[in-house]
């Protein structure tokens, strides 16, 4: 995967490993922790390490994944529905974690992108701070403008766990998000056809 820099990288403040692993020493004493107890001695750096792999997707580029298409599919024009890819994200408000299901459809204009890179795509975005609505918009305009296609619908299911473990804490809520561009928001067959490929 190719690691890209944003525009506003030199903006930022370059905070080391060392740096990041002092804060969450901090953190653990104003919960009330003592850091140097045996069970915690590695926690603050395994913490830096999953805050990596949890917010990779800063490093990464979606269009890059995007790179490389096949046109050698005998005229095929319909819809290509991807069904059920998991999303792990983290909320942006309390960096709660949110987890669910997104599905993923494009119509390729006579071009189509490996069935893996569209998984990818959502998990590049996912590897972020995120609103559920921002991300299900990310994916979409992505897929539409990297592929040329005709239409992309995103739809993501997910449970927010700022809102099930903390504040209002509905266990059983989940939230629904959809997006539509192109043909799947200007001919209703196509949308009502992508709904019911994704409630089989």
């Amino acid at each position: 995967m190719k690691l890209v820099k944003n525009e506003n990288d030199k903006n930022k403040e370059n905070i080391s490993d060392k740096e990041a692993q002092e804060a969450f020493v901090k953190i653990l004493k104003w919960i009330g922790e003592d850091p140097s107890r045996e069970g915690l001695l590695e926690t603050p750096k395994r913490v830096m390490k999953a805050f990596k792999e949890y917010f990779k997707g800063y490093h990464e580029d979606p269009k890059v994944v995007l790179d490389k298409t096949f046109g050698d599919v005998e005229g095929y024009s319909d819809m290509v529905v991807q069904k059920n890819i998991s999303v792990q994200s983290h909320c942006e408000h309390h960096m709660a974690p949110i987890i669910g299901i997104a599905h993923v459809a494009y119509i390729p204009n006579q071009r189509v992108v490996g069935l893996s890179k569209i998984a990818r795509v959502v998990e590049v975005f996912s590897k972020r701070l995120q609103t559920q609505e921002r991300l299900t918009v990310q994916i979409a305009n992505t897929l539409m403008e990297s592929l040329d296609a005709k239409g992309v619908a995103v739809t993501i299911d997910s449970t927010h766990q700022c809102m099930t473990m903390r504040g209002i804490k509905k266990e059983q809520a989940t939230t629904v998000t959809n997006f539509y561009l192109g043909q799947f928001k200007d001919d209703l067959s196509f949308q009502n056809r992508y709904l019911r490929f994704i409630a089989k």
